[in-house]
Parts: C-alpha cells; structure tokens; sequence
C-alpha cells in the first residue's frame, strides 16, 4: 500500500480534550494519515500500574480509580456524554475495579497487561469520536486482532511475520477510505490473550503496524518539535536536529533520547520507511526526519544520557586460555530476557553494564537486577555490582575513523571520573559510564566544547 502515513500519539498529546483536538488537528491536516495510533492519556498507565501491583488498600484502590474517571470525564464532557461511548468507558472502569481487586488478592504479570491495556482503549475510543465529530469517516479498530506477540506477558516480543499477515488481512482494505483510531503499545497471544511490549512501546507499535501495511511514512507526534542535540530541559542551548540517519537515531534512542522508543528504528529500516518526530502542539515548527541517508554527516551530531544504570563486574580465572566462558555469561543473560548494552573485557574479567531504567523494564517498572540473576552468575563467576551510574553517549559519525575524537571528547571532563568506555564497535557512538552526580554537568560540558 502507498501513501498512507502512520501517525502516533503520546500520552501528553491525548491528555485532555484540548490536547486531543490538536491531534486532529495534525491528522486532518495530512490527506495520507489513515492510520492512528494513541498511547493511553497521560498518567492513567501509571495509575493502572499501581492498581494492578497489588499493593493498595479499599480506599487507596479507589482513589486511584476516581483519579482515572476525572480523565476520562475531561474527554467525554468535551464530546458531550455521548451515551454508547459513556456506557463503553464506564463498562472499562469497572473492570479496571474487578481487576484491581484480584490484584489485591494475588497479581500477575498477565493480569498487569490486561489492567494496563485499558488505557489505550480507552483513549483510542475518545478521540475515534472526537474524529466523527468532526465529520470525519473514523473507525476503532482493536490492536490486538493484528499485534501478535509471544507470551512474555510485561514486555512480549512481536512476532512480525503474523503481524504482517493479520494486517493485510484484517487493516489494509479497512484504512483505504476511513481513517482507523487504534492502539500502541498493547497486542495478543496466539490464545488471544492481552500482552504489553513494554514501556514506550507505543512508537514500536506504530512502526510495526506500517511496516506491515507497506506505509509511506510513519509520524512520531510528542510534545517537542522533534529530537534535539541534547535534552533542552537541561541545556539551554539544545536544538532540534533537522534530520538524522537511522543509524544515529537508533544510537540516540538506544543510549538516552526519550523522545523516540529504541525499537522503533528496527521496522522502519526493514522496509526503509521514513520516520518524522514533531510536535502536536506546534506542528507548524517542524521536527527530525529520520532516513537512510541524510545531506549533512557531522562528526559530532549530539550527546544522550541514560540513568539508572548498573554495572556487573564479572571475574573469573577460569576464563584465561579457555573457550565458552562468555557463552555462559550472555547463556544466563538470555535466560533471564535481558539484554546488556556495554561490554569490556580483560584477562579474567568482563565488565556488562544494563538499563535498570523505567525505559529498559517491563510494563509494571520492576527492576531488571533480580536476585534470581544474581546468584545464576555467581554460580560462575564472581560478582560485583555498581548501581547509581549514568551512561553518557557522544552521537556522531565515522567517529572510530577520525584522529583526536578521544581527547576532544575527554578533555572537555578531564576532572571527572570515567568508570567504564565503550568505543569502535559502532562508528556512530562513544559510550562510558560515570557517577550519577555528574551526570548533568557532564552533558552540559560536552554540549558546550561538542556542539555549541
């Protein structure tokens, strides 16, 4: 299919129903939008977060509910209590109560994605008739009818063949004369059971769906007017970058730039499907084209941070002369669904950092460092860990193949200490850890000696 865009929303675009009509705004205002896809209204995924972990009392459940209804109430005043959708959204509160009740009884990881997932039907439903409203042919369209995942209920992996052939089937024909309203984020089983793909994961969800439609662009829509060189809440001096190459993106969204989910490169760049990242309230002040390929190849294109992070010393002399030690290792990371991010090795030690972060967790936040883990390497080796740390990336190009890179970048924090560098697997990225307390300063002095 050509020319039919993909457009996403966040939870910040779809927070109220002002918000919400800034994103009809931005989708009437392209012909090629045929397909939404919202994340749930800002807070209520946390909400449900903490009403699905059990851990509430009555009164605490039921605050956390009425907290939920005042969202959705703001919307539904906006459109006018319609009664079928009225009716639709209270019908989801309820179960969100009977939910929230079993929690308090015993939770589970798949009771965590069904209680989360209400969310973004809800949201999807609001702004579907928001769009009628308006006078526009729109559908509501459930996500989990095409977004087949496995069973890894919290943080389940697509299975992108399915998706595909789901979606031809069920999505193509539907989206060529309507405008279809559906959901990131969530998705189904092979038993038709709900699943997340994890925090963010509504942009991977958006990916994924044009992908397999064959879209001609996917939009990112946020609250900034796309990716910056740098956090702007934290460097004044940060501005948008005009466009990016998928592999710069993927190490800014990787190693810190919130604006953009890590997966959602992976889709596009399978079917070299441009993305755009802008905002919904201000459309008109552009954003970042994301391309294959792109005019301007900086050395030095931005710098990203990532807190949160927790290093793993692992030391062992069985591993001198000897074959299959890091097997093991990355053996037991496997086992437990984690992937690491830096790695340095010496004689008889290797050191692995991972995202202990919201952004690396499953849906319900719980920490990545399990004591389960923890003690499956110390069957092998022995173990220190770090935590507290922050994971500072230098964005860039060809830099492994450029002299003085090293010096321009350290000379910039010569009196901070380095804990760990990571640099030359990738051309596009210089990686190292430091203490979390100096993490803004470190990124402000770079910005200023890089890219000022």
């Amino acid at each position: 299919m050509n020319k039919v865009c993909v457009a996403k929303f966040g939870g910040s675009s779809v927070a109220n129903y002002e918000v919400m009509q800034n994103c009809a705004n931005v989708v009437l205002s392209n012909p090629d939008t045929h397909i939404v896809v919202l994340s749930a209204s800002a807070g209520v995924t946390n909400l449900l977060v903490d009403l699905a972990n059990g851990s509430l009392d009555e009164k605490g459940r039921e605050d956390t509910i009425q907290k939920i209804i005042d969202i959705q109430e703001n919307i539904l005043e906006g459109l006018g209590h319609p009664k079928e959708l009225t009716e639709s959204i209270y019908r989801h509160i309820e179960y969100i109560r009977s939910l929230a009740h079993e929690a308090s009884l015993e939770t589970n990881a798949a009771l965590v994605d069904r209680m989360v997932s209400n969310g973004e039907l809800m949201s999807t439903k609001l702004f579907a008739e928001l769009l009628k409203q308006r006078g526009v042919d729109a559908v509501w369209f459930d996500v989990r009818k095409i977004m087949r995942t496995d069973s890894n209920y919290g943080k389940a992996a697509p299975v992108v063949e399915v998706i595909r052939t789901l979606a031809q089937n069920e999505l193509v024909d539907l989206c060529r004369e309507k405008i279809v309203v559906t959901q990131g984020f969530i998705g189904a089983n092979a038993d038709g059971l709900t699943t997340t793909l994890g925090r963010g994961g509504s942009d991977f969800s958006a990916a994924l769906i044009g992908e397999a439609v064959d879209s001609s662009a996917i939009e990112i829509w946020t609250d900034v007017p796309g990716i910056y060189t740098t956090d702007p809440r934290l460097v004044s001096t940060a501005h948008p970058i005009p466009e990016l190459t998928f592999e710069e993106a993927a190490e800014m969204a990787t190693f810190g730039a919130k604006v953009l989910h890590p997966a959602t490169i992976q889709p596009a760049v399978r079917r070299n499907i441009p993305v755009f990242v802008g905002s919904s309230k201000n459309p008109r002040a552009g954003g970042t084209w994301i391309r294959t390929k792109t005019e301007s190849m900086p050395t030095f294109r931005a710098v990203a941070m990532r807190k949160n992070q927790v290093l793993l010393t692992l030391k062992s002399f069985n591993m001198i002369g000897a074959c299959g030690f890091m097997a093991t290792v990355f053996g037991i990371f496997a086992k437990h669904g984690l992937s690491v991010d830096l790695v340095t090795t010496s004689e008889v030690t290797v050191a692995i950092t991972i995202d202990n972060g919201f952004s690396g967790g499953s849906s319900d936040g719980k920490s990545l460092l399990s004591e389960q883990l923890l003690k499956d390497l110390r069957q092998v080796c022995n173990v220190e860990v770090e935590e507290d740390l922050t994971l500072i990336a230098v964005i860039g190009n060809k830099m492994s193949y450029k002299q003085g890179i090293g010096s321009k970048v350290f000379s910039a924090i010569f009196d901070v200490n380095v804990r760990m560098i990571s640099y030359g697997a990738s051309s596009h990225g210089l990686c190292f850890l430091v203490d979390s307390k100096d993490g803004d300063e470190v990124i402000k002095r770079l910005h200023v000696h890089l890219l000022d």
